[in-house]
């Protein structure tokens, strides 16, 4: 196939397109998907989630089922967080890493059964992580890996009035499933797997369903959630409150060519349960300490630091709006920013090299033909009210 037929290849749809394009949805191409960037305004969902709640479409996200005698020594070895210490519907997020300790990609796996998981993996990556896992599986024999993501939905009920709004269509009770639990019921008439973890910064559930079931969840979702002040909400509101919540994204926090450890990972990383894969550069960069550290990122002058922007230490003399009037030095680059309507000022992540990763330390991000204050602050941006 040539470039150009590749270029042209359609864009992957889910299960709720024809309700999003009935929503008015603002749509944009994301990870190979066409998925909805907005409905009504970045802002005004970002807002309702963090003081109602809002209903997010991640159905583009990929489902494998891992199952089998030796599936829980497979998964040990694949990522470096402790998959054994999972009790029956309970989660964890990790990484899967390289034999280098660079991140494929970060993760959610739950544990349904004695011998039976689900593997949750980002939309953009599901080809390349089912390859990487099924090379992998080679050195197992009792195993299978099946992937599930054409046929599985996945919606996100996310803000303070989440539970309120679910748990009168939920056969469960919601109380009883704590974060990174999940329990098997039944919301609306249809059969889930409720999940209550989450990329917002607020309390929420996930809904796992069949494909053909989601476009009725979502109805009777929104119209429950109505009198609640409940709103559909798209990437572009996911993306600004998973920022104010210090959450990191593949393809800018985490990269093949970043670890867990200086991504501020370091808790996912579980030396101590034995050999898994990219084990001892890790343990390298433990020892040695990283080179650089993921920090936050709080702009000064009102500009919108943006991934790919160079930061500079700060601590040189600055003319007006930032401008050096020396040669201050490149110490790191931002990875994500955007506008933080919680804050109501421009905020960002970047890594920045580790004997400047400070709280506070003053630098320049070069914007443009300019380089404009900020300061570095510890993650997260924003964390809700127990």
């Amino acid at each position: 196939m040539t470039a150009e037929h590749a270029a042209a290849a359609p864009l992957k749809r889910t299960p709720l397109y024809e309700q999003h394009r009935a929503l008015g949805a603002r749509m944009v191409e994301f990870g190979g998907w066409e998925m909805p960037l907005q409905y009504s305004s970045i802002l005004e969902e970002h807002r309702a989630v963090r003081s109602q709640a809002g209903l997010f479409d991640v159905s583009h996200m990929g489902e494998f089922q891992v199952e089998g005698p030796e599936a829980l020594p497979f998964l040990q070895y694949v990522v470096p967080n402790d998959v054994g210490r999972l009790a029956i519907n309970q989660a964890l997020y990790t990484t899967l890493c390289l034999p280098t300790g660079g991140v494929i990609d970060d993760l959610l796996i739950y544990r349904l059964e004695e011998e039976r998981y689900m593997v949750v993996v980002n939309a953009a990556n599901i080809a390349k992580d089912l390859a990487w896992l099924r090379e992998q599986a080679r050195r197992f024999r009792d195993l299978q890996i099946i992937d599930r993501s054409s046929e599985t939905a996945l919606l996100a009920l996310q803000g303070p009035a989440a539970q309120a709004i679910l748990q009168p269509l939920a056969s469960v009770e919601l109380t009883t499933i704590r974060y990174y639990r999940c329990l098997p019921g039944r919301v609306a008439g249809e059969t889930c797997l409720i999940s209550r973890t989450g990329y917002t910064g607020e309390d929420g559930f996930e809904l796992y369903c069949e494909a053909e079931t989601a476009p009725l969840l979502w109805e009777r979702l929104l119209a429950a959630g109505k009198e609640h002040g409940l709103l559909p909400a798209g990437l572009g509101a996911r993306d600004t409150l998973r920022l104010e919540a210090g959450y990191c994204l593949y393809g800018h926090e985490l990269t093949e060519q970043t670890n867990p450890l200086e991504a501020g990972l370091a808790w996912t990383v579980k030396f101590e349960k034995g050999d898994f894969i990219g084990r001892e550069a890790l343990l390298r960069v433990r020892e040695q300490g990283p080179a650089r550290k993921l920090m936050g990122l709080e702009m000064l002058e009102r500009r919108v630091p943006r991934g790919g922007y160079t930061i500079y230490d700060g601590s040189d003399k600055s003319g007006e709006s930032g401008h050096s009037e020396g040669k201050p030095r490149a110490i790191g680059v931002v990875t994500s920013g955007a506008p933080s309507p919680t804050l109501n000022k421009s905020i960002g992540m970047g890594y920045v090299e580790a004997a400047r990763a400070l709280p506070e330390h003053l630098v320049q991000v070069e914007i443009g033909d300019r380089r404009l204050a900020a300061r570095l602050v510890t993650l997260p941006f924003y964390k809700r009210r127990k």
